[in-house]
């Protein structure tokens, strides 16, 4: 298994992963599926701010992704973003998640930001658990701010620092 860069051949793997979550699973906060097009749009709107889009890969196959975005639109929150970890169904619970976010976190260290944001379902307890073993904490718990499958969702905010609050930028 290789973590690398995206290219926008591996669209259709991100896709097909994404898709099943938005259809599964209350990770994303969406009820209908994304398009090839909506995901391309994406990975070019990521790559123009130069933030990564990671992949993991093995023969080619896309096995899960990651990547982060402006947490906000206003100019003051620069230093801070939010990230996202996918992975493919049958290869959940491996430590796939473990890895990408790994990968990822130096590259939003590299580019200076500050913190970095986990919106997660807070019915998620694998998502949880894994931030939280890397150094996340839970910081705001907001109750019924979503609504999917019929029912009312909590969204956790979990953070971590990356630089020092002294330091220079």
């Amino acid at each position: 298994m290789e973590i690398r860069d995206a290219v926008e051949a591996d669209l259709p793997g991100v896709l097909e992963i994404y898709n099943e979550v938005i259809a599964n699973s209350t990770a994303i906060y969406a009820e209908d599926p994304s398009s090839l097009e909506d995901r391309l749009t994406w990975f070019r709107a990521r790559r123009e701010q130069q933030y990564p889009v990671l992949v993991a890969v093995q023969q080619e196959e896309v096995l899960g992704f990651t990547s982060f975005g402006d947490f906000r639109a206003w100019p003051c929150y620069g230093y801070t973003v939010e990230h996202s970890v996918h992975v493919r169904v049958d290869q959940r619970g491996r430590g796939l998640g473990r890895h990408l976010l790994q990968a990822l976190i130096p590259r939003a260290e590299a580019l200076g930001k500050h913190v970095l944001i986990a919106g997660i379902d807070a019915d998620n307890a694998p998502s949880l658990r894994l931030h939280q073993s890397m150094g996340f904490e839970k910081v705001a718990h907001f109750r019924e701010v979503g609504r999917k499958f019929d029912r009312w969702l909590d969204l956790v905010f979990m953070q971590r620092f990356l630089i020092p609050s002294d330091a220079k930028v």
